[in-house]
């Protein structure tokens, strides 16, 4: 079956096109992420981020452990002969939440999620470094101009850099590096099995990292960034829990169908439909935080914007059609 108007055509005799499914699922991921993001923002005055994370992951390695895991095929799926790259998987992750959340602090959603979103162009040049996909001089000069967006919103004009800026920006190639290894491992580890080692990596990090500084000995109020990664471990109250619950939800739902986008299509295909929590972004922002980009984090936010929507008009208009060359197994 094809969809009339473009390339996104389905294999026949046995190959099957999984562009429409990972598709599909890479924006329901961003909207789970979307309000991923939002809670953390509002939870980032009370409570310390590794204690959050630590929350969350939790949740979220539940709910695979007890949804996700059993629709795939069970608790046997958690052998894997990638534990190594698993666990790399989830440093880099690790750190991608991290420092995007530090970010936060000083930035408004809209703005870090843009700078953010020069990961797609990262993708696309790993892509080519690491998988070996066909990256052509136009998509390079997309990566480029996207990152050309990145620098008017660092406002290197004002006399000073916004240094902030450069988190979600670290972030960003560190997300980056991640989706570059489901996709390497995509056809021989699941979707669940990949959501569980990076929850866990998740979890024994942020164990340990609130055993050596949970006592709050090195928060600065001073300093936004360091007093959200530093500050001590408190008791939530009763409507952050709930707050907590719903970013465990949306970080096991997201982790899952994120890592699945991956899995089944190629990574070129994927990565400009992340741009929907572009819109997330601004929407939240607007209606809870009362919060509206800048001019000059509009043209920074339509920069990234084009670069990534021209590398996914290259594939679609005059690409090659978006088709997995061989068909996945029934069960994945």
């Amino acid at each position: 079956m094809s969809i009339p108007g473009s390339s996104l055509s389905s294999a026949t005799d046995g190959g099957i096109s999984y562009a429409g499914v990972g598709i599909l699922c890479a924006s329901l991921a961003w909207f789970a992420f979307s309000i991923n993001d939002l809670s953390i923002k509002y939870l980032s005055d009370s409570m310390p981020l590794h204690q959050i994370i630590l929350f969350r992951s939790a949740i979220a390695l539940v709910f695979t452990l007890c949804v996700f895991l059993p629709l795939e095929g069970g608790f046997q799926l958690l052998k894997t002969r990638h534990l190594k790259i698993h666990i790399f998987r989830g440093v880099c992750l690790f750190f991608a939440n991290m420092l995007f959340f530090i970010g936060l602090t000083s930035l408004s959603l809209p703005e870090a999620t843009a700078i953010f979103f020069v990961a797609p162009l990262f993708i696309t040049a790993l892509s080519a470094i690491v998988l070996h996909e066909q990256v052509g001089i136009y998509r390079w000069g997309a990566v480029c101009i996207g990152l050309v967006g990145v620098l008017v919103m660092l406002e290197p004009q004002s006399g000073s850099i916004n240094y902030y800026a450069l988190f979600p920006l670290i972030s960003a190639f560190a997300y980056a590096v991640t989706q570059i290894l489901t996709r390497k491992i995509g056809f021989q580890d699941k979707a669940s099995t990949m959501a569980f080692y990076v929850q866990l990596t998740f979890i024994v990090i942020c164990t340990a990292f609130g055993i050596l500084v949970g006592d709050g000995r090195f928060s600065n109020p001073d300093s936004p960034a360091i007093d959200f990664l530093f500050r001590s471990w408190v008791y939530p109250e009763r409507n952050e829990y709930w707050i907590l619950v719903l970013l465990g939800l949306c970080s096991g739902v997201g982790g899952y169908l994120i890592s699945q986008a991956y899995r089944v299509a190629e990574s070129a295909v994927i990565a400009p439909f992340e741009y929907v929590a572009l819109l997330f972004s601004v929407l939240w922002s607007v209606l809870i935080f009362s919060e509206w980009p800048t001019f000059q984090a509009w043209t920074g936010i339509g920069l990234i914007l084009c670069s990534g929507l021209f590398v996914f008009w290259r594939e679609v208009v005059v690409g090659r059609p978006f088709v997995v060359e061989h068909p996945m197994p029934r069960n994945r």
